[in-house]
């Protein structure tokens, strides 16, 4: 028996343990892998295919489903929005005639005379606005008995820690927030702009005050 024979037969002189050998089994294995996927390359695209056609239609199908769902629900928002909107237009213009015809009717003309202008198209006729209720602000202390030669005298004569016949006046500062409005009209004059909103959001101040003494 010669050695060649015993390498044969022994474990290394097995037959995976040659190059060639193995060489020659890998070129066997992908020439039948490739004979085998040309035979089934028609059925393997036409799944290929079927696939492809199954995903493209659930995807459209999903878009499709989430456009109409977003239009649907931009649709209801605008409509929310709409009608949030018109509702907050009417509350105002209700507020806006309550507030010019005097809250029932002022018989204050000096009253009605500030509201004609606050209402008016006219920019300077709301400044004449703030003027007008300054004007009455100044006569409505001098009724309750501050002294000063002018409205500015008369609030710091209100900020007094105790005064005769009565407590402090108690908007204190809000008739100074809008005394100081008044003054810059009065100085700055067509330099300073106010906005017909600004204009009622003061006119609102002094109408609080008015009330709370029963002046209008």
């Amino acid at each position: 028996m010669n050695q060649n024979s015993i390498l044969g037969d022994s474990v290394l002189g097995s037959k995976w343990f040659n190059p060639d050998y193995l060489f020659n089994q890998g070129v066997s294995f992908f020439h039948n892998l490739s004979n085998s996927n040309i035979d089934n390359s028609a059925q393997i695209l036409s799944l290929y295919h079927t696939i492809l056609f199954f995903l493209t239609l659930f995807f459209l199908t999903v878009i499709s489903y989430t456009s109409v769902r977003v239009f649907e629900i931009r649709s209801k928002e605008r409509k929310h929005l709409k009608h949030e909107i018109a509702e907050y237009a009417h509350k105002q213009k209700e507020r806006e005639k309550k507030l010019q015809d005097g809250e029932g009717g002022s018989k204050n003309e000096r009253w009605i005379k500030t509201l004609n202008y606050l209402f008016s198209q006219h920019g300077s006729d709301w400044k004449l606005a703030v003027i007008e209720a300054d004007a009455m602000l100044e006569s409505l202390m001098d009724q309750l008995g501050f002294k000063g030669n002018s409205l500015g005298d008369k609030l710091k004569s209100a900020a007094e820690p105790a005064r005769a016949g009565g407590d402090n006046f108690r908007h204190l500062s809000s008739a100074w927030e809008v005394h100081t409005i008044r003054n810059r009209i009065a100085h700055e004059g067509d330099s300073f702009t106010l906005s017909q909103h600004e204009a009622k959001r003061v006119i609102a101040i002094y109408e609080q005050i008015f009330r709370e003494f029963g002046y209008i």
